[in-house]
Order: C-alpha cells, then structure tokens, then sequence
C-alpha cells in the first residue's frame, strides 16, 4: 500500500464451467515455470513503462484447477482509477498472448490439451 495510491483494481481469472460450445469439468494448467516468470515479468515491465505511477503483481497458478478455482490474478495500484483498470487490461491481453502457460480440459467425454497458439 503506497499512500499515493488511490485505486486498487484487482483481476481475478476463474475456471468456467464451459468453453466454446462445451462444457468444463476442470482444468490442468501447465508452464515451464522459469520460462513463464520471465515473461510475466518482462510482460509487468512493460505495462510499467507505460504507466509509470501503477504497481502491478500477477500470480498464475499451476495445476488441477476445479471450476469457480481462481487462476489468475492480477492487482494494479495506481493514484487514479483509469491507469490502474488499464494496466490490468493490458497485462492480463498480453499475458494470454505471450506467457507459454499450457492448459488441458476436463469435460464429460474426455480431456484435451488447449492449443497454445499464443494463449493461455
């Protein structure tokens, strides 16, 4: 808690009971960890650049993940509210387009490995 901050804004990712079309039992999240940090971090760099008075933190997590579980989440502080809902919009885009988190779906007929074509 900074004393300059006058917004707190708080993302937090769940595991939803379906995705495209079909439903979700739960979900396995896996990750090279070093290599997803590394670009967590170089993703909060980023977004730090840009809006220099925010303070962001991200935690992933990894694993089985039932639904309703929290995934992801992402706090941004920052002494306005339009800079801290911002940079917890672009962080959380861009963690879904670069971080290499991999995930497997549960559903009733079987599992199956989610593409990463960039996504999370």
């Amino acid at each position: 808690m900074r004393p300059s901050d006058g917004a707190y804004v708080l993302f937090e990712g769940v595991v939803r009971n379906h995705h495209e079309g079909k439903a979700v039992e739960s979900i396995f999240y896996d990750a090279y960890r070093p290599m997803a940090e590394k670009e967590i971090e170089k993703i909060v760099e980023e977004v730090r650049a840009v809006f220099m008075d925010v303070a962001i933190t991200v935690v992933h997590r990894l694993g089985h993940l039932v639904v309703g579980d929290s995934s992801i989440a992402i706090c941004a502080a920052s002494p306005h509210r339009a800079e801290a809902f911002a940079a917890c919009r672009i962080t959380i885009d861009r963690i879904k387009e670069t971080v290499p988190i991999w995930k497997k779906e549960r559903c009733p007929d079987g599992e199956e490995w989610v593409g990463w074509q960039g996504k999370c």
